[in-house]
């Protein structure tokens, strides 16, 4: 399982970097999307819409089900990754290169998880 070791997790499986200038991304981890199986369509929020930490953001749908995405910070919706909108099964292929959305004005939680912590989580040695 990759869990690269520069990003931050959720326990509901959800990956966070920081970027220059404020902006956060956040997209699905390798373990989510090895969970879901093929991801056939992407549910986003627009462009503006506001976040909570906690809340459900989007969801994403898979030959299995369809599952919500959590957001792990609460800010502003800055962009949305478009491409998934057309090959969601991105998000398959580069889970950390496929980000959902970018959220400015806000800093990274205390309680998110380090690459070993979210190892730990998903039982993965």
């Amino acid at each position: 399982m990759n869990i690269p070791a520069t990003l931050r997790y959720t326990k509901s499986h959800e990956w966070v970097e920081a970027l220059p200038e404020g902006i956060i991304s956040v997209g699905l981890t390798d373990y989510a999307q090895h969970e879901l199986g093929d991801i056939v369509f992407v549910n986003l929020p627009q462009i503006g819409d506001p976040v909570a930490a906690g809340e459900r953001f989007a969801d994403v749908e898979s030959v299995k089900a369809v599952s919500d995405v959590y957001s792990p910070i609460s800010g502003v919706v800055q962009a949305i990754n478009e491409a998934l909108l057309t090959d969601p099964a991105a998000i398959n292929a580069d889970p950390y290169g496929a980000w959902l959305i970018r959220v400015s004005g806000v800093a990274l939680p205390a309680d998110l998880l380090d690459a070993a912590a979210y190892q730990a989580e998903i039982g993965e040695d």
